[in-house]
C-alpha cells in the first residue's frame, strides 16, 4: 500500500485569505496565527493574498474570487458566535456549505476557519495567539493539503 503522509508543498504556492470584519477582534487573532504559519513554513508576503469582507456569509464569494484570481489554496477566517436567535445556524452553516463546495468545484483546498462558538470566551480561546490559535491550525492543514494534492496530481508538480 501506498502511503501519503502530510508535508509542505514542494513548488511555491498562492494562498489566498478571505477574512470576516465583523467580529475583527477575533479575525485580527486569527489572521496573526496564519500569518505566524506561513513565515514559520517559508511563504513571503508575496505570495499572500488578504480579502476583507464584511461578515462571515460573505467569505464562500470572496474565496471564489480568491480561487478565480489564481489562489492555490484559500482560508476563510472569522467568528461566528450564538446569539438568541436562530440567525447563527443560517450565516454559519451556508459559510460552510459554501466554503465545502468551492473546494470540491475548485479542486483546491479551501479551509475552514471560522469559529463558530457558543460565547466570546470560546472564540478568545480559540483564537489565542499563545497557544491554539485555530488561524495557525488551518494554514498549516493548507499548506499539507497542497503538498498532497501536489502528489495526487502530476500536473500540480510541473506548476
Amino acid at each position: 500500500m501506498t502511503e501519503l503522509e502530510l508535508r509542505m508543498p514542494a513548488r511555491p504556492v498562492r494562498i489566498g485569505i478571505a477574512a470576516a470584519e465583523f467580529n475583527r477582534f477575533i479575525t485580527d487573532q486569527l489572521l496573526e496565527g496564519a500569518t505566524d504559519a506561513f513565515t514559520r513554513n517559508g511563504l513571503s508576503e508575496d505570495q499572500r493574498v488578504l480579502a476583507w469582507v464584511p461578515g462571515a456569509f460573505e467569505l464562500p464569494l470572496a474565496a471564489r474570487g480568491l480561487l478565480e484570481s489564481g489562489c492555490d489554496a484559500v482560508l476563510a477566517l472569522g467568528a461566528v458566535i450564538r446569539g438568541g436567535t436562530p440567525h447563527f445556524d443560517y450565516v454559519a452553516g451556508e459559510c460552510a456549505r459554501g466554503l465545502s463546495r468551492l473546494a470540491l468545484d475548485y479542486g483546491r483546498p479551501v479551509l475552514f476557519g471560522v469559529l463558530t462558538t457558543d460565547d466570546v470566551e470560546q472564540a478568545m480561546s480559540r483564537a489565542a495567539v499563545s497557544e491554539g490559535n485555530k488561524g495557525f491550525d488551518v494554514a498549516v492543514a493548507a499548506l499539507q493539503m497542497l503538498g498532497l494534492m501536489e502528489r495526487l496530481r502530476p500536473e500540480a508538480r510541473e506548476g
